[in-house]
């Protein structure tokens, strides 16, 4: 659902997955719609979600809408009976996020949160470290998203720069990087901020910085902004403990830029570097959608739980709530 600028990656990957198909894609342009329709074999097209709803028997709802449609189009199928595979951000507010909690599993139904960043080389090469102690003690996470976001990006969109649509620059740009922070050092506890609109004519921030607490007593800093000049600068994550220092970066966590491990110097032998990824009909830069896709099919097929709940999908919502609440918004 929803054929924007992620929507036609999901249904390029879904396409090329070996135990999934598509069976029906909806979005309110009927030209992209017949667009897709033809290039995936005069596949169903719907420009009503719940004309597509009554007229399909989807196991799986994959929906790649704007930010403030997710929560009640998360609900509508998940009430119809179908699982969910909703984008980031899972919802706008902590309330909807519950609600789409609830509605999974007052039908018995999964909700799928996509979190692509996770399966990214470099991050699970930490993830291992974190998790093996090799760092010893984590004293401060430091995370910089400094991203090039030029004035048509806004303005060509009916709701991106718009608080009650998009929400903020934390939720399009930096949800990924703050769900990998939570991930590996707990819930946000506490957060105060700095916030502004610098240069572009919008409701919400382009610039902004904040401290952080996390539960397991981590120091964080957060520094972003879609004012780069010309182009993204560097997307970033540096983790700073006892026995060790590693810095995540290139422009989408893509790149070890720096490793300093007591006993356990980087191994040699992997490539670290993500490379563009090829689905078939989309070409783009790296994304790893398909492993996330992957595991969506493998869970409903096994019963396993590898892909990222609504449970935990929510607490990135909860501390950009956070986040935001706590902030002091300078003047233009």
């Amino acid at each position: 659902m929803g054929l924007g600028s992620i929507g036609p990656r999901h249904l390029a990957v879904i396409d090329c997955a070996r135990d999934a198909e598509i069976v029906a894609i909806c979005d309110i342009d009927p030209v992209k719609c017949k667009k897709y329709s033809e290039l995936y074999n005069g596949i169903p097209s719907f420009t009503d979600f719940q004309t597509m709803l009554d007229n399909t028997k989807a196991d799986i709802v994959d929906i790649c809408t704007p930010h403030y449609l997710h929560s009640p189009m998360s609900i509508r199928a998940l009430s119809l009976g179908r699982h969910v595979l909703v984008e980031k951000p899972m919802s706008l507010t902590v309330s909807d996020a519950i609600s789409m909690i609830v509605e999974a599993n007052k039908n018995g139904r999964r909700l799928m949160v996509v979190k692509q960043n996770r399966y990214n080389i470099p991050v699970k090469i930490t993830r291992d470290a974190l998790t093996s102690g090799w760092l010893g003690k984590i004293f401060m996470v430091q995370c910089n998203v400094l991203w090039n976001r030029y004035g048509n990006y806004y303005t060509e969109s009916p709701w991106r720069g718009k608080k009650e649509t998009e929400g903020g620059a934390l939720y399009t740009q930096v949800s990924h990087f703050i769900d990998l922070m939570i991930w590996w050092f707990g819930d946000v506890l506490d957060a105060r901020s700095v916030t502004a609109c610098m240069d572009h004519q919008i409701e919400t921030e382009d610039c902004g910085t904040a401290e952080l607490i996390f539960s397991s007593g981590v120091m964080g800093s957060l520094s972003w902004s879609t004012c780069v000049y010309q182009k993204n600068y560097e997307g970033s994550i540096t983790i700073i403990g006892k026995n060790g220092i590693i810095k995540i970066g290139g422009q989408y966590l893509n790149k070890i830029e720096y490793w300093d491990v007591k006993d356990h110097p980087l191994p040699k032998d992997i490539q670290f570097i993500d490379t563009p990824n090829s689905y078939g009909k989309y070409q783009g830069s790296s994304s790893n959608h398909d492993k996330v896709i992957r595991d969506v099919v493998g869970d409903l097929r096994s019963g396993s739980y590898t892909a990222v709940e609504g449970a935990e999908g929510i607490k990135t919502v909860s501390a950009i709530e956070k986040i935001y609440k706590n902030a002091k918004i300078l003047p233009a």
